[in-house]
């Protein structure tokens, strides 16, 4: 009857309206995943295909787009299964590799802005020595070097977790990934502390050079009449500039990640509030290829090229 047939229907609607937010973060998440593999497939493309562009800090941004790249392609869809359904539904194996497979990705994300910053700091504070030093072979190996090392650090740290990775699920289906307070800290030390040391020690250097340079500039400028200035100082000084801006983005999306072990706790997938965590973190997947488009020319060029 009639009565019948809107009780129904009342049903429908609340169990549509029940599943509505979660339609919503799904399409959110996808898109994000998007975005981060679009980005960062243009970073690539552009420095791939223009041959121009192939220099040693353009092979170390590469790396950091690649990077992003499967993070945007593998680790955030896999991450956000894992928070949108109650069980895990990629088996043992996976729940095993993928822990290891996105913290050695974002690991090699910090690893590569640290040889940006180095890069950066030789092509300014020293641009003599950098010419003769600094070869795309030598950058190349430098980056190889930065992959091996953190797939190697990362398997130690997940150690007990590759071997066994249903110790901490309190139930069939389910994939908890805990890293203890001390490993916690250690990592705190060596992905968070010692990288953002050496970069934010690094791009202050720069900015003091880059500042005295300038005023070096403006006393040349006022004594003689002709307006000399040198065009590759300036693109050096901005190349500075955006790093840096990248290096506080990277700042402020990695910080939260690191408060349970600061807080004394151990890290775990279990925890109310990993998820947000762990999202504020591979945005900057998202976020630094944004940076790119916005700061460098030759970048936007390319894409312009590109859709022509």
């Amino acid at each position: 009857g009639p009565l019948t047939a809107s009780g129904y229907h009342w049903r429908s609607f609340k169990a549509l309206h029940l599943s509505s937010p979660k339609i919503i973060l799904y399409t959110l998440l996808a898109f994000i995943s998007l975005l981060t593999v679009t980005l960062n497939l243009l970073v690539i493309i552009s420095i791939s295909h223009f041959r121009q562009l192939h220099t040693p800090t353009n092979a170390l941004l590469l790396s950091l787009a690649v990077s992003d790249l499967v993070v945007g392609l593998l680790v955030m869809p896999i991450e956000g299964l894992r928070y949108m359904e109650t069980c895990w539904l990629l088996g043992r194996l996976m729940c095993a590799l993928t822990p290891l497979v996105s913290y050695s990705l974002l690991s090699a994300s910090i690893g590569n802005m640290v040889l940006i910053s180095i890069d950066r700091y030789l092509a300014i504070c020293d641009p003599l020595l950098y010419s003769a030093k600094i070869t795309l072979n030598r950058v190349k190996i430098s980056i190889c070097v930065c992959w091996a090392c953190s797939i190697i650090y990362n398997g130690c740290i997940l150690m007990g977790h590759l071997r066994q990775p249903d110790r901490f699920s309190s139930c069939h289906g389910e994939c908890v990934v805990v890293i203890s307070h001390t490993s916690g800290m250690l990592d705190l030390f060596f992905s968070f502390v010692g990288p953002c040391t050496v970069m934010v020690v690094l791009y202050m250097r720069v900015f003091v050079v880059a500042v005295s340079q300038v005023r070096v500039i403006r006393l040349q400028t006022a004594a003689t009449t002709v307006r000399a200035a040198p065009t590759t100082k300036k693109s050096e000084r901005k190349a500075a500039r955006t790093l840096g801006i990248v290096v506080a983005v990277f700042l402020m999306c990695f910080c939260p990640y690191y408060y349970p072990a600061i807080a004394g706790e151990d890290t775990s997938t279990s925890l109310s509030y990993y998820a947000l965590l762990s999202w504020i973190m591979l945005t900057n997947s998202c976020v630094n290829p944004l940076i790119y488009a916005l700061f460098y020319p030759w970048f936007r060029k390319a894409i312009k090229l590109i859709q022509d």
